[in-house]
C-alpha cells in the first residue's frame, strides 16, 4: 500500500480502512446489484417469451388441427357430391338402355300379337262358315225327309183307297214314284255335299290368298277366276329391286280323302303358266306324310305350314335368280342350279326352314313369359336401388350439407312459405 493512500478510522472498531477499498467495495456492490437486477429482468423476459412461444405453439397446433378437420370435411363433401353425380349418370344411362330394350320388345310383341289376332279372326270366320254349312245341310235333310214322309203317307193312303185286284198296275206305278222320289232325295243329298265341299274349298282358297298377301306384300298374288282351268293362286315373287324372281302355283284342297291325281293336274297347270314351283295345300295329307313332303315335283303341306313353306321356297327362288343373273349365258351353271333345286340338299334346307317356322309360335309364347318375368324382376331391382339411394342421401345429409335434389325433397307448401 502506498503512502499516498488515504485512510479513515472505523468508528466502531477503530481500525484504519483505506478509502479506495471502501469506494471499490461500494462500487462493486452497486454494480453487482445492478447486474443481478438486470439478469432477473432478462430472466423474466425470457420466461415471458417462452410462455408466449408456448402459447403460440399451442395456437398453431390447434389451427393446424382445425385446418385438417376442415380439409377432411371438404374432401368428404366433394367425394359425396362426385359419388352422387356419377351414380345419377349411371342411373340415367341404365334407364335409357332398359327403356330402349323394353320398347323394342314391346314393339315385337305387339307385332306378333297383331299377326296372331289376325290368324284367330280368320279361323273364327272359317269356323262360322263351317257351322252355317252344317246347319244348312241339316235343315235341307230335315225338310226333304219331311217331304218324303208326306209323299209316302199320301201314296200309301191313295193306294189303300184304290187297292183292288184290278188296280195292281196303279199300285206298282205309285211304288215306282216312291222309289224315284227316294233316288231324287239321294241325288239332292249328294249334290248338297258336293256344293258344301266346293264352298269349303273356296273359303280355304280365300284364306290362302289373304295369308300370302299379308306375309309377302311385295309379291303379286293373282287368284285364278272361278270356273277357269288352272291352279287356285299364282304367286309372282319379286326381290327388293322389283325384279321377277319366279312363280309358285298354289292349289288348295279341303276334302275328306287325299287323291294322287291332284299332283299330275297341278303339274299340268304349272307347265301352262310356266311356274317354277308347285304347292298343294290340303287339310288331308297322304298317309305317309305328317307335315309336308316333296312328291313327284310338287310340294305338299298342311295350311298351318303354308307360310313357312312359302318363305323357304321364296328364299330359294331369290337365291336361284341371283345366281341366274350372275351366270347369264353359262349353261353349265344353270345345270348346277337345276340340279341343286331338284336335289336332296335343297329339299333338306327347305325342310329345316319349315321346321324352324313351325317352332316359332311355341318359342314366341315361351319368350313372352320369360320377358315378363325379367321385367318384373328388374322393376323390383329398380325399386330397391331407388330405396337404397334415398336412404344413402338421408344418411349423408345428416353428416354433411349436400346439394338439394328436388326429387328427394318435400314439395313447397301452397301458401308459398319457405323454411
Amino acid at each position: 500500500m502506498s503512502n499516498n493512500e488515504q485512510k479513515i478510522k472505523c468508528p466502531k472498531c477503530g481500525e484504519s480502512i483505506s478509502i479506495d477499498d471502501v469506494l471499490t467495495h461500494q462500487i462493486g456492490e452497486k454494480i453487482r446489484k445492478e447486474i443481478e437486477v438486470e439478469q432477473k429482468t432478462k430472466e423474466i423476459e425470457i420466461a415471458n417469451q417462452k410462455k408466449a412461444l408456448k402459447e403460440q405453439t399451442i395456437k398453431f397446433e390447434e389451427s393446424k388441427k382445425n385446418a385438417q378437420v376442415e380439409i377432411t370435411k371438404k374432401v368428404a363433401e366433394k367425394l359425396a357430391t362426385e359419388r352422387i353425380t356419377l351414380w345419377k349418370q349411371a342411373q340415367t344411362e341404365a334407364g335409357k338402355e332398359k327403356e330402349a330394350e323394353k320398347k323394342m320388345l314391346e314393339e315385337q310383341l305387339a307385332e306378333k300379337d297383331i299377326k296372331l289376332q289376325k290368324a284367330n279372326d280368320n279361323e273364327l270366320v272359317l269356323r262360322k262358315e263351317k257351322i252355317k254349312l252344317e246347319e244348312d245341310k241339316e235343315s235341307f235333310e230335315i225338310e226333304k225327309q219331311r217331304q218324303l214322309d208326306e209323299e209316302r203317307n199320301k201314296i200309301i193312303e191313295d193306294a189303300s183307297k184304290k187297292a183292288t185286284e184290278g188296280q195292281k198296275y196303279i199300285i206298282a206305278q205309285l211304288e215306282k214314284k216312291l222309289t224315284d222320289a227316294g233316288n231324287t232325295n239321294e241325288e239332292m243329298k249328294r249334290k248338297l255335299e258336293q256344293g258344301s265341299q266346293q264352298t269349303q274349298g273356296e273359303v280355304l282358297e280365300l284364306e290362302l290368298e289373304d295369308l300370302l298377301k299379308a306375309e309377302f306384300p311385295e309379291d303379286e298374288i293373282v287368284p285364278v277366276p272361278k270356273g277357269k282351268k288352272g291352279a287356285d293362286v299364282i304367286q309372282k315373287i319379286s326381290d327388293r329391286s322389283g325384279r321377277l324372281c319366279g312363280q309358285i302355283v298354289w292349289e288348295s284342297k279341303k276334302t275328306k280323302a287325299w287323291s294322287e291325281g291332284w299332283i299330275q293336274k297341278l303339274k299340268d297347270d304349272q307347265r301352262v303358266v310356266k311356274a317354277d314351283l308347285a304347292v298343294i295345300i290340303s287339310n288331308v295329307l297322304p298317309t305317309d306324310v305328317v307335315t309336308f313332303a316333296f312328291r313327284d315335283g310338287v310340294w305338299i303341306c298342311d295350311i298351318k305350314l303354308a307360310i313357312a313353306l312359302a318363305t323357304a321356297l321364296r328364299m330359294n327362288l331369290e337365291s336361284i335368280n341371283r345366281e341366274r343373273t350372275m351366270s347369264v349365258g353359262k349353261n353349265e351353271k344353270m345345270e348346277v342350279l337345276y340340279s341343286y333345286l331338284t336335289g336332296v340338299e335343297f329339299k333338306q334346307r327347305v325342310e329345316a326352314i319349315v321346321e324352324a317356322f313351325s317352332n316359332m309360335d311355341e318359342g314366341l309364347r315361351k319368350e313372352r313369359m320369360a320377358y315378363e318375368k325379367i321385367w318384373s324382376e328388374r322393376e323390383k331391382q329398380i325399386k330397391k336401388v331407388i330405396t337404397n339411394t334415398v336412404g344413402m342421401y338421408g344418411d349423408l345429409s345428416g353428416l354433411v350439407t349436400l346439394p338439394q335434389i328436388k326429387a328427394l325433397e318435400l314439395p313447397e307448401s301452397k301458401n308459398g312459405n319457405e323454411k
